[in-house]
């Protein structure tokens, strides 16, 4: 198992300036290398404090691959309904070239119905929108002279520059929440897998199918699933807790408010169910996390323990991506955190 770090943004300027939030986000960038983090990634949202501090995640991560030399770059993720493939394909290649080669794409849906509305795309082009998009940036960074006639987008006899660094092109991601269709179709397709697992027990299942699908559309390998968590390492227990409940429970909170629309009235057809998911967020805290072991939060030791189990509840998988300075938490236990958790923790993990 690889880990990595990620940043989420999930704070507005009331709480901390965007130039603070990525000027600290580059410090403890700059201790991966040093403990053998695997990757950095950042997300792509717009408009409100849940993620907003990040339009376009290849501008962080051009900027965090001047300062590493070994970890990946990972989208986490980009958004194909509110970007045209061509800008898309010059900008993630421009990226593979600045890292040397370190990038990984990963791609999402969007499901904040508030960043449609403003974007002027409806909720229930997403799914097209997606499909097509990822489709389009695949033939551009594979190919030269493309022409792709979508619904949405197209284009003819077209060459992307520059030409990935990657050859044929940086692996492929994509995120999921907890919908078995999405992690189907990511297998079937044969990239990797971006989830969240609030889903508890449930994700055993959805990897399952992951690598089923993939395994029945004669893809080789088991495939890359990447799952993302909140971390706080902490000598002290008592002490990990106190320093991680706030903030956890205020990244919770602002992820809710964040898709509010959708327990006040937003549907589509391309979200089925998503009132009942976000309601069901709305009872996740700081307690039910750690019980699911979604947070691994506490001292070397313990946190190992909660690998430990989290693994034996849903089997294996490929790569941890932890959130370590997530809302508010102070730039000093963040850092504490990340050199504790690579002194003591990653060493013992199996690679």
């Amino acid at each position: 198992m690889q880990v990595g770090i990620q940043f989420f943004p999930d704070i507005g300027p009331e709480v901390k300036s965007a130039r603070d939030y990525w000027q600290e986000a580059l410090r403890l960038v700059a201790l991966v290398d040093r403990y053998g983090y695997h990757h950095v990634r950042t997300v792509e949202h717009y408009f409100s404090p849940y993620g907003g501090y990040s339009p376009n995640p290849v501008v962080f991560l051009a900027a965090a691959a001047q300062v590493t030399s070994h970890a990946r770059l990972v989208t986490g993720a980009v958004l194909p309904a509110f970007n045209n493939p061509l800008k898309l394909a010059g900008e993630l290649a421009m990226l593979d070239a600045l890292s040397n080669g370190r990038l990984d794409v990963g791609f999402a849906r969007a499901f904040l119905p508030h960043e449609f509305k403003h974007f002027g795309v409806k909720l229930d082009e997403s799914r097209g929108r997606f499909d097509e998009g990822v489709a389009q940036v695949r033939l551009l960074l594979e190919e030269e002279n493309v022409t792709s006639v979508g619904r949405f987008h197209s284009f003819r006899n077209v060459t992307s520059l520059p030409r990935p660094t990657q050859k044929p092109r940086p692996p492929f991601y994509v995120a999921a929440l907890g919908t078995r269709e999405s992690f189907e179709r990511a297998g079937a397709n044969g990239h990797g897998i971006m989830a969240i697992p609030m889903a508890g027990g449930a994700m055993k299942d959805l990897i399952d199918a992951y690598r089923n699908a993939r395994a029945a559309a004669g893809h080789e390998g088991p495939g890359v699933v990447m799952l993302a968590f909140h971390m706080l390492c902490h000598e002290s227990q008592q002490e990990a807790e106190q320093l991680a409940r706030g903030p956890l429970n205020r990244y919770l909170r602002s992820l809710v408010d964040a898709a509010s629309d959708w327990t006040s009235g937003a549907r589509s057809a391309d979200y089925p169910g998503y009132d009942q998911v976000i309601a069901a967020l709305a009872r996740e805290t700081f307690e039910t996390q750690v019980e699911k072991c979604a947070a691994w939060v506490g001292t070397p030791e313990r946190i190992l323990d909660t690998i430990a189990t989290y693994r034996a509840r849903i089997g294996s998988f490929e790569i941890a991506s932890l959130q370590v300075n997530f809302n508010d938490l102070p730039l000093p236990a963040a850092e504490a955190s990340m050199r504790l958790f690579g002194e003591r923790v990653l060493p013992r993990l199996p690679r």
